[in-house]
C-alpha cells in the first residue's frame, strides 16, 4: 500500500515546498515509512510554475538541514485528487479552493495541515510579504510539529 501526501499554499514558493522538503526529510529518519509514502507540494495559483522556490525560503531551510533548491513551483490539478491520499493545505483560503476543485466523491483527507500539530494555531501564515527573514523560521517550526504529527498517523495507519 502506498500513499500520497500533496501539501499546498498560494503559489507553492515559501510554505508548501518547505513542507515538502522537511515531510521528506523526515520521513526518511523512517526508512519503512518513507518508501510507502510519497510526497508533493503544489499552489493553488499559477503566478509561479516552474520557478524555484523564494530565496529566504531556501536559505531559511539551508540553515535548518533542508534542501529546497530542486524543488519547483506547479499548481494543483484535479489529477491530484485520485494521486494523493491527503491533500493538506497551509491556510483556509487555500483548503477552500481545494474543496472548490475536488471532484464529487473524493475520499481522500482534504484539511489544514497544521491538524497534525500538537499547537493550538490553525493556518501556516504565509511569509512573502512579511519583511525580515523571522516569518520564515516561524514557517519551519510550524511544519516541523505538523510533520511530527503526520507521520504518527500515517505510522498508524500503515504499521
Amino acid at each position: 500500500m502506498s500513499i500520497g501526501v500533496l501539501f499546498v499554499c498560494l503559489g507553492n514558493i515559501c510554505r508548501s515546498p518547505t513542507a515538502e522538503a522537511v515531510f521528506k526529510k523526515r520521513l526518511a529518519d523512517h526508512a519503512w515509512l518513507g518508501a510507502q509514502v510519497h510526497v508533493d507540494s503544489a499552489g493553488t495559483g499559477a503566478w509561479h510554475v516552474g520557478h524555484s522556490p523564494d530565496p529566504r525560503s531556501i536559505a531559511a531551510a539551508q540553515k535548518r538541514g533542508y534542501d529546497l533548491k530542486s524543488l519547483r513551483a506547479r499548481q494543483t490539478c484535479t489529477e491530484d485528487f485520485s494521486r494523493f491520499d491527503y491533500l493538506l493545505a497551509m491556510d483556509h483560503n487555500n483548503l477552500s479552493h481545494l474543496k472548490q476543485i475536488a471532484p464529487q466523491g473524493f475520499k481522500g483527507q482534504l484539511e489544514l495541515f497544521l491538524r497534525y500539530s500538537a499547537g493550538n494555531q490553525t493556518e501556516v501564515p504565509d511569509p512573502y510579504y512579511q519583511s525580515g527573514d523571522k516569518g520564515f523560521y516561524d514557517v519551519i517550526d510550524l511544519i516541523e510539529s505538523a510533520s511530527e504529527g503526520l507521520i504518527d498517523v500515517l505510522e498508524k495507519r500503515l504499521g
